[in-house]
């Protein structure tokens, strides 16, 4: 995704906002949480790993995240996701990718009854990647890049109360990292979250 495509999603969420609130009282409303989850490196290892070869593909993944619910079917969030690191080591050498950003999303719900909704949000990703290299193969020392990319994700949240919740989610992040440095990969992550509404 280029700052053009960007430019509009972001556009295009501010004008949502600019509808009347009186047409979206009911429904409406801030909201922040958390969560943390699996983060899976689609591409860092090979399917078959060579022998003397070490690979890690999966981390520890968490966010935070705010949001503005517009009616009960449409809503805008932003948040900052860390993905975690990966990892690749071979004769005393470990290549490590550290991924993290902000992501700026739109979010359509589709309730099912007043205490269970599913959900799915699209966005843009604005991530970055450190690379760093220890050992005697290493090519370099380490490398930073940053980009935006396309992100997108399903869930499912439970509330318990008329301002809390819980959810769980899979959201994917396309494309992160740059092709000739750190390489580019998909990362989906697996969570659950606390949800507070104001």
């Amino acid at each position: 995704m280029n700052v053009k495509q960007a430019i509009a999603l972001t556009g295009l969420i501010a004008a949502i906002a600019a509808i009347s609130p009186l047409v979206f009282a009911q429904d409406s409303g801030w909201y922040v949480g958390a969560s943390i989850g699996q983060s899976k490196a689609k591409d860092t290892c090979p399917n078959t790993v060579p022998v003397g070869v070490n690979c890690d593909d999966t981390d520890t993944g968490w966010s935070v995240f705010s949001g503005y619910q517009f009616n009960k079917y449409l809503g805008a969030e932003i948040g900052y996701a860390d993905l975690g690191e990966f990892k690749v080591s071979t004769s005393g050498t470990t290549d490590t990718l550290k991924v993290k950003g902000s992501e700026l999303l739109g979010v359509g719900t589709f309730p099912i009854n007043p205490q269970f909704e599913v959900y799915g949000k699209v966005g843009v990703f604005f991530w970055n990647v450190k690379e760093s290299c220890a050992g005697t193969l290493c090519p370099f020392g380490s490398q930073n890049e940053t980009g935006s990319d396309l992100t997108y994700g399903l869930g499912a949240k439970f509330t318990f109360t008329k301002n809390v919740g819980v959810k769980v989610q899979y959201q994917r992040y396309k494309d992160v990292g740059n092709e000739a440095t750190t390489g580019k990969d998909d990362v989906d992550v697996v969570s659950v979250g606390v949800v507070f509404k104001f």
